[in-house]
This record gives structure tokens, sequence and C-alpha cells, in this order.
């Protein structure tokens, strides 16, 4: 069995826009999968590139090594919970953008962490924002906002008027940096955007993320392993595209000449289970599901060997089951589409997984 290839790593843009003019930019979060596909974007159009880590005696580059782009930015240290830190950065490397894609981003992390994730992905945002009010006033700044902050919707599809009701301690410190983005836009005429971005994957997610435990897990087992993979609410819908498209976003915000919050999403929701079937179908697996709630299981049909099943140890104490995005607005202003839709991503995924394991 041999899948067929991955698709490109970042997708074109969906409509020209301007060229950069030999700007300089700084990315918190550099090193995650949105930062490293964000600079990978910006070194295409001519930015010069800094993105701060933090202090490890190890830092975690392999996603810009993977993108081949380690030697092409340059890393600062920083650390969001010190203020001293983020202004000796702002004083020394002035940047005619700043993207805050720095978070605790794991979600079911967030009931163990809670005063880390508030600290990290609420006042860390407080912090970037009033030294750049101090010392760089006219920096473009990007915030990155999510849908888990609508949580238990109040409407279908999401959109940027949606009322926020978050699920989690994640979902609750990202409202907050949300609204004092907005409030520092409209406090001190800062050019500051928010994008909600509904999921976003990529066969550079961590693996502590639900979709790469699938993608992963299903290629160990297209390569002959025997452990199925165990999921929580299989049940749980998303509206899934790709970060490569995402970032693309991210970059026409800053790009407008008045600053705005604005909904990435595909428009499309798809339960969990069927991410599965279609990551599993992309390595010449058939999925038949079998069983209700915990005693749910898939089965491929072609080798008779059980490749998921449900553990309520994964269930979150809080559920969100329904996110979907109206992205409208980013198709108006911005002239944004996602390009990948969601049974190409897990494919994308899933062979990428499928080549990576030994």
């Amino acid at each position: 069995m041999t899948p067929t290839a991955t698709a490109p790593a970042v997708s074109d843009p969906t409509v020209p826009a301007p060229s950069s003019g030999g700007k300089r930019a700084f990315i918190t979060g550099i090193t995650g999968q949105d930062g490293a596909y964000l600079a990978l974007l910006l070194l295409s159009k001519g930015y010069e590139v800094h993105g701060g880590i933090r202090r490890n005696a190890q830092p975690e580059t392999a996603r810009l090594e993977t993108l081949g782009i380690l030697d092409q930015v340059t890393l600062h240290n920083l650390d969001l919970c010190e203020m001293t830190n983020i202004f000796r950065l702002v004083q020394d490397v002035p940047v005619d953008e700043f993207y805050n894609l720095a978070a605790q981003s794991f979600v079911g992390a967030s009931w163990d962490q809670p005063i880390y994730t508030s600290d990290v992905n609420g006042m860390g945002v407080v912090r970037i924002l009033d030294v750049l009010r101090t010392l760089a006033p006219e920096t473009r700044f990007y915030q990155a906002s999510t849908s888990e902050m609508f949580g238990l919707v109040q409407a279908v599809p999401q959109a940027e008027s949606t009322p926020f009701y978050p699920r989690s301690p994640y979902g609750a410190a990202k409202v907050f940096s949300h609204y004092i983005t907005v409030n520092y836009r409209e406090s001190f005429g800062m050019h500051a955007s928010c994008g909600i971005l509904f999921n976003h994957e990529s066969p550079l997610r961590g693996e502590e993320f639900v979709t790469r435990k699938i993608t992963k897990g299903l290629a160990k087992i297209a390569r002959g392993g025997n452990a199925p993979v165990q999921l929580g609410n299989l049940s749980a819908r998303r509206d899934w595209g790709f970060a490569g498209d995402y970032v693309e976003g991210m970059w026409r915000m800053l790009q407008q000449d008045t600053p705005d919050d604005y909904v990435l999403a595909t428009g499309v929701t798809t339960p969990i289970r069927d991410f599965v079937s279609f990551a599993a179908e992309a390595l010449d697996m058939a999925l038949d599901w079998e069983g209700e709630g915990l005693d749910e299981v898939a089965t491929d049909r072609r080798s008779g060997r059980r490749v998921v099943e449900v553990n309520p140890a994964f269930f979150r104490p809080a559920e969100v089951d329904l996110l979907v995005g109206d992205a409208a607005r980013a198709r108006t202003k911005l002239g944004w589409r996602p390009r990948v839709d969601v049974r190409g991503l897990a494919g994308m995924m899933a062979r990428a997984d499928y080549d990576a394991v030994a």
C-alpha cells in the first residue's frame, strides 16, 4: 500500500495582494504550527522576520527546520509573563507588524493549568498591547482569537457578532484577550485586529491535538501496528481547515487601512468520527463503525483490525459540541478563501504521518 503524495505545505494566495515593501515583522509563538507557516509566508513576501521563543535548554525549532527556514529568521528569548522582557524586546527590535500567536494552546490542559493559561493567554496580551502603545503605537498588531470563545454556541453558524460562551479556561482567557485588543484599538487608536480562527490543522500540528493523534495513530496501524486509537467524544463537530490557508488571512488583516476582527473558517462542520474516516481512507483503510457511546468502535473491514476505541478519559469536563464559522466578512473585505477542504486536510496529515513512521 502506497499512499498518494502530500499536498503542498502552504497554499497559494487566493486573491492578489500588495507586496510587503521590505517590512519587518515579529511573531510570538514562531516555533508553533501557525508561527512557522506565517514565517514562511512573510519570508516569501520579502519580510525580515523575527520571532519569540521561550528560553529552553533545547529550543523546539523542528517546525522551522521542516519548512527549511530556521536560518532565515531571527529568534529572541521571550516570556509573555514578564513585562520587562517584552519592553526591552519592543524597544530593541522595532517592527511594522506584530503577530501574537503565543499561547498555552492545548484546551484540555487549561483545566489543569487555569492560572498559567490565564496569565499567558490573557494578561500576556495586555502586556504586549501596553508596551506597543507606549513605545510603538504605529505598529500593527494581530491577536490570535479562537472559535473556542463561542463554546456553547448561541447561533449557527458563528460570525463576528455571535455572543461568546466559553467552555474552558482556555476559551475564557481568549475572550479576555480578544476584548482587551478591541479596547486598546478603540481607546488608543491602535491598528489592532483579532482573527477568530476556527480549527486549522496541518502535518505540523502538535501530537497532543486530536487531529494529529488520529492521523499518527492510523499511520502506525497502516504500518503494521495493532494499538487502536483511543478517542473521546466522536460526535463533537468542528470546522476544520488548513493552517497554511489561515496564516494568509492573518497577514491580510494587517494590510487593511482600518483594523477589524474577522472569522476565518471553511463554513463546513464535520464530526470527529468523519475526520477519522477521511484519514483512514487516505491510508487505504475502509472503516466500519459499530456500537454507541462508550461502546463505539471502528474496524478496518479489509484487515479486520480494530482501529478506534472510545476512552472516557478523553472527554472534556465541559464539551463544545458544534462549531462552524461564517467567514463572509473575510471573503468580502480581505478576499480570503480557504483552499483545502477537510477531506484533503485529513488525507494530507495522514499521508505525512505515514511517511514519517519508520
